[in-house]
């Protein structure tokens, strides 16, 4: 399973990525694996405010439908709308080109209280 060591996780699967205030945030390997072919994402609005384990949307896959958490508080930015068109980059690069949403975080405290690649990997044992 791939846990890249730069990121942080949840308990829920979603991992965190920090570039100054701007979270990038998507579903852990793990996650895209346990659910199988992705078909679908239900995007939040833009702009919109989301607080931390708040539901941020919906991804659906052939076995399954699941709602995202998100992982900090904040504003949402942006959402990968090439996942419209190609939901599969979930399952094919879900650190790269699979992420999911930005947000402007509010609270840094919060990602810096996320699972680091270590907690998450026994997390998921």
């Amino acid at each position: 399973m791939n846990t890249p060591n730069d990121i942080k996780y949840t308990k829920e699967h979603e991992w965190v990525s920090l570039d100054g205030e701007t979270a990038t945030i998507g579903i852990t390997d793990y996650a895209q694996s346990q659910l199988g072919d992705i078909v679908f994402v239900e995007f939040p609005d833009i702009n919109s405010e989301i607080n931390q384990n708040e539901t941020f949307g919906v991804i659906e896959a052939v076995k399954t439908v699941a709602d995202l958490f998100a992982p900090v508080s904040g504003e949402i930015i942006e959402v990968n709308s090439s996942l419209e068109d190609s939901p599969n980059f979930i399952n094919s690069d879900p650190y790269g080109s699979g992420w999911i949403i930005k947000i402007k975080i509010n609270d840094s405290n919060e990602y810096n209280g996320l699972m680091s690649s270590d907690d998450y990997e026994e997390h998921i044992q």
